[in-house]
């Protein structure tokens, strides 16, 4: 399809063109309903079936036990900024969190506007969060470690998560669920906003082990417990219908016709492997992360002026190269390369950034 572009947006961002394609040929008739996925109701068979397909095939591609429960909640990740204090931290308990960067910070400010007493026990604000923190002291006594798994503004990844002891884990994957295989062995709680590497924005997947449903308190309002949302298989209310069929089609994408996480990750580590070479063989270019930090998902990097950078944004999408302006906070450039970028796509963006820099260098 001569008329799509290369997509490089950090969120909303790509998704695969198969998925597109059989939402496409689907959408006024879903499964000879005679209706859209739109518009069959959450409680008939169709709407059934999609959803637990969706959390099955979640489950197998993560290798998960019955121990866990995928949950589709409403109000993306920043939503679980509050909800996960609200619902692990009662009278005076304490949680560690490690300061990574933006979407971190905001987690941290929703822990300290409920009043709980958490404890930033790491940050790498010190180097503008171009890097992970490591050798980081935990407290025993956390009822749990929230991490942030990639940094979409900064550019930055946890190549391995650190070692908790039994302190269970709440980790922020949205910008990197489902790009690699995990060891969940201490991970409690994983949530990611939808729209970065799974599925379009409106829907948050939350995987949690039911365990840690036990320390949710009756006191919450039932919208903002996790429990109500295990109890009903995430349709206590009217879930977002679209947004978790199209999770499920991406997942069946991973699951078959890539193969797997396994195979995910592999070709992330390909797909990242060939820009940030690019990257470095240049005297052109710069990437602003950490040589060990850096993210498989998304590549920052600057370029010798601003105004060099405000041309190569421009002359990219001319090109068909779009999204690749760094984040407002921080400028420069930014290659989001989420599972469904194709190496097709990473090898023409870096044909297109050796020609520029032929002509501006």
């Amino acid at each position: 399809m001569s008329d799509r572009i290369y997509n490089f947006n950090a969120g909303p961002a790509a998704l695969p063109l198969s998925v597109l394609e059989e939402i496409q040929a689907s959408f006024l008739n879903f499964k000879g309903s005679g209706m859209s996925i739109t518009e069959v109701s959450h409680r008939s068979k169709w709407f059934d079936d999609v959803i637990n397909d969706a959390v099955a095939r979640t489950k197998r591609l993560l290798k998960l036990d019955d121990s866990y429960e995928v949950l589709f909640l409403q109000g993306g990740a920043s939503m679980q900024f509050c909800m996960i204090p609200m619902n692990f931290l009662n009278n005076n308990e304490t949680a560690d969190y490690v300061n990574t960067g933006t979407w971190s910070t905001k987690a941290i400010k929703e822990a300290e506007i409920l009043g709980k007493p958490i404890k930033v026990v790491a940050s790498s604000e010190d180097k503008d969060f171009s890097y992970i923190p490591k050798n980081i002291p935990f407290n025993s006594d956390a009822k749990f470690v929230h991490l942030t798994s990639n940094n979409t503004i900064k550019g930055t990844q946890w190549a391995e998560f650190p070692d908790t002891q039994s302190i269970p884990q709440v980790i922020d994957m949205s910008s990197d669920i489902m790009s690699r295989k995990l060891d969940m062995s201490s991970i409690g709680m994983i949530y990611a906003g939808a729209q970065k590497n799974i599925g379009p924005s409106g829907v948050c997947m939350v995987i949690i082990r039911k365990d840690m449903l036990n320390m949710v308190p009756e006191t919450l309002p039932s919208m903002l417990k996790y429990t109500t949302f295990a109890a009903k298989n995430s349709m206590y209310n009217t879930p977002p219908c679209f947004g978790i069929y199209t999770i499920q089609l991406v997942m069946k994408w991973i699951e078959e016709t890539i193969g797997g996480l396994d195979k995910m990750e592999q070709l992330n580590i390909e797909k990242a492997g060939v820009l940030y070479k690019a990257i470095d063989d240049s005297d052109f270019y710069r990437a602003t992360a950490a040589e060990d930090s850096r993210s498989l998902m998304n590549v920052t990097f600057r370029l010798p002026s601003e105004d060099l950078e405000k041309q190569f944004v421009a002359e990219a999408l001319e090109n068909s190269f779009g999204g690749l302006k760094g984040h407002r906070s921080v400028g420069g450039c930014r290659a989001s390369i989420y599972n469904p970028t194709t190496r097709e796509a990473i090898n023409a963006l870096v044909d297109f950034m050796k020609t520029f820099e032929q002509k501006n260098g």
